[in-house]
Order: structure tokens, then C-alpha cells, then sequence
């Protein structure tokens, strides 16, 4: 009986100690292959870096320095780097893909999980810096300087061009209707404002896809710090289309002009200046593309808003490094433009449009000062061609 038991405990020690061993082996593995991944991206060429990280081995290795300390610890032996997870969530948003990710050689020993957990826990890191990269000017100086950038467009006063972008997400567990948007998928409706640069100096992705682009403008803080502005005498304004309403801080196009007219020229200036952020969203989406409409973020509204304001803290860290934008694919650029092709704009500019009256159908006190600063500002466009 007690040689049967001895027996039993030797060889129950004998298969813990197996165990043991074979964990380890599995560990030290797995190590090898973090190892063997992050020497493999190190060993691609610049060009095939930025195609997969969207910025560069020097801009990277900056961001490691940044992100590190913000990262959670390492619990495990075989969790993965702080250097890996923040490679994994920069390619997870240049593809919007996990699949597309987790297939890719450099990333052979990475599972879906594990790619989700890097891409919430850099999101985060990256959301703690967001003020830090995103800036808005805060002081005279510097909001004198983008004013002048804005200048080579002929338009005085320029602070910054703002529109509104469509993030798709998929459908929210609560208050579903508020994402629903009017071309029939659920969204994030995320304002952007940019400088002349392309640089963003504001996002806001907290609204859903069913508030119009004015209702987002007229409740952000930004709108009521640049009315103080105004209201201090600083001669600035945003441009903004017609789904925004006019007021000294907020200059919209003139439509259904003549051509020929003071009213034309002030258009085709205004067209041409607001183009600006149309191509920073483009530049943007093309960068990171995750928030193309037709990859749809696979998380629940606050963590893609979080995801939007990742990306635009790498848009201008890449953007202010002239890193080389990628191009969208005809489909890819097709899918997008029908997607985002202003959300039922006719509502859009309703919208607007109705908050121009008070309710005693007496003309909006702001909207009457908006076209008074408008009409001067077309005067003085005027004068200024007319001289040239």
C-alpha cells in the first residue's frame, strides 16, 4: 500500500515537472517570436515601414518614448512589449483590418485577441496626449499665424475650416437611434477643424451620427470661445458650407451667385479656402483607414470616438513630418464619397436655416451681425480684385 502510494506521488511529481517544463518551453517560444517579429519590422525598408505604420522608424521610436510610461505593466512573462503593442495598433489603423493584421507576416504569432487588447490600451495612451498634439491657438500670436497662412487664399481672417465626416460603427447595444444617420448606417458625426496646413487644431467625435453638423458646431466650447473672441474685437472667423449657421465667427458661401458679381468672388474664395479641411478628412481617411465608412469600427461609441482621436494625433504627427499620404483605391474613394455625400444636406442646411429666426419670427440678433461682417467682407474681396 505504501510502495502503491510512493508510486503514485513520484509519478505525479514526475508530470507536474513535465508540465512545468513544457510551459516553459511554450514561453520562451513564444518570446523567440516576439523577438523574431520585432526584429522583422525593424529590418523593413523606410518606405515599407510608413506603408504599414503610416510614420516613419524615427517618428516611431519617438512615439515609444511617449507611450510607454502610459502603458499598463507587464503582468505575465509572455506578454507582449510595450514596442510591439503600439506596432500592432499602428497597423491596426492603417488597415481597419484585424484579419488584414493578423495575416501579415510581421505579426505571424499575434491573435485577434491580443490585437484588440494592444489597440485599446495604445488608443488610451494616445487619447492622454491628445491636447499635447492636437492644439488649438490659444494665444493672439498664435492664431495671427494661422490667419496669415490662410491669407494666400485672399481671405483676412481665416482662424480655420471646419466640417463634420461620418465615422461608421457598428449598431450600439444602447440609444441606437441617436447613431442611425440619414444615409442608413449607424455613425459617429465627428467635427473637425484645420488649419491651412491640413493640420487639425480641433476634434470632437462624441456626437452621434443623427446630429446635424450645426447642432454639433453650436455646442461645442469652441463655438462660445470663438463668440468671445468676436466679442472682444479679434477679427476672426471659421469657414464652414452652407450647413452651418452664419455669424461673425462663422462665415458661410453665398450660393446661387452670378457670376461677375462681388458675391461671386467672395464664393469661388470661400470654395477654394474650405476645400482645405475636405482634403485634411481626405488625408486623414486615406492615412488611417479605419475610419472609412466601409470598414465600420467594431466597438461601442466612446471607444471609437477615442479611436478617431488617436489618429488624429498621428495625422499630425505625420503631417507635420511630410510623410507621403497613401492613396485610397478607386472603390475604396467611390465607397467613400457615397457614404459621406452629404448626409441628406438639404436637411442639413434646414437645419441651420432654423436657427435664424426667434420665436417671434424677428431675425436672429447673431445672424444679422454674421451678415453684416459678411457683406463687408465681400465689399472689401471685391475692392481688393478690382485693384488687381
Amino acid at each position: 500500500m505504501l510502495r502503491s502510494l510512493l508510486r503514485w506521488r513520484i509519478l505525479a511529481l514526475a508530470n507536474a515537472q513535465d508540465r512545468r517544463r513544457h510551459l516553459l518551453a511554450q514561453r520562451r517560444k513564444k518570446r523567440a517570436s516576439i523577438r523574431a517579429t520585432v526584429s522583422a519590422v525593424e529590418e523593413l525598408t523606410n518606405t515599407e515601414f510608413i506603408k504599414t505604420f503610416r510614420l516613419g522608424k524615427a517618428e516611431v521610436r519617438a512615439l515609444i518614448v511617449k507611450l510607454t510610461p502610459l502603458l499598463p505593466r507587464q503582468r505575465r512573462k509572455d506578454a507582449i512589449t510595450p514596442n510591439l503593442k503600439i506596432l500592432i495598433a499602428l497597423a491596426f489603423y492603417a488597415t481597419g483590418s484585424y484579419q488584414t493584421l493578423v495575416g501579415q507576416s510581421v505579426f505571424h504569432n499575434v491573435s485577434q485577441t491580443t490585437v484588440s487588447r494592444a489597440v485599446r490600451q495604445v488608443t488610451e495612451a494616445l487619447n492622454s496626449i491628445l491636447l499635447q498634439y492636437v492644439i488649438w491657438p490659444k494665444h493672439v500670436q498664435d492664431r495671427n499665424k494661422i490667419k496669415r497662412q490662410f491669407y494666400k487664399f485672399g481671405i483676412p481672417g481665416v482662424l480655420g475650416c471646419i466640417d463634420g465626416t461620418h465615422i461608421a460603427i457598428l449598431r450600439p447595444v444602447e440609444h441606437e437611434e441617436r447613431y442611425f444617420n440619414r444615409k442608413g448606417y449607424h455613425s459617429l458625426n465627428v467635427m473637425i477643424i484645420c488649419d491651412a496646413e491640413l493640420n487639425i487644431l480641433y476634434v470632437d467625435a462624441s456626437s452621434p451620427g443623427s446630429a446635424h453638423d450645426s447642432s454639433v458646431w453650436q455646442s461645442s466650447p469652441i463655438c462660445n470661445h470663438m463668440r468671445e473672441l468676436c466679442n472682444a474685437g479679434e477679427h476672426v472667423f471659421l469657414l464652414g458650407d452652407s450647413g452651418y449657421p452664419l455669424r461673425t465667427n462663422m462665415m458661410t458661401p453665398i450660393l446661387n451667385t452670378v457670376e461677375g458679381t462681388p458675391e461671386h468672388q467672395y464664393y469661388q474664395l470661400h470654395v477654394t479656402a474650405r476645400n482645405t479641411v475636405e482634403r485634411c478628412i481626405g488625408v486623414l481617411k486615406a492615412r488611417f483607414r479605419c475610419l472609412l465608412a466601409a470598414r465600420a469600427l467594431h466597438y461601442d461609441p466612446i471607444t471609437a470616438g477615442k479611436i478617431v482621436n488617436a489618429c488624429c494625433v498621428l495625422h499630425n504627427i505625420a503631417n507635420k513630418n511630410r510623410l507621403p499620404v497613401p492613396h485610397l483605391t478607386p472603390e475604396e474613394a467611390l465607397a467613400e464619397r457615397q457614404q459621406q455625400h452629404r448626409i441628406e444636406r438639404e436637411t442639413s442646411v434646414a437645419s441651420a436655416q432654423g436657427l435664424e429666426l426667434e420665436p417671434n419670427h424677428r431675425v436672429n440678433p447673431d445672424l444679422h451681425r454674421g451678415r453684416l461682417l459678411q457683406r463687408a467682407l465681400v465689399e472689401r474681396l471685391w475692392r481688393d480684385h478690382t485693384n488687381n
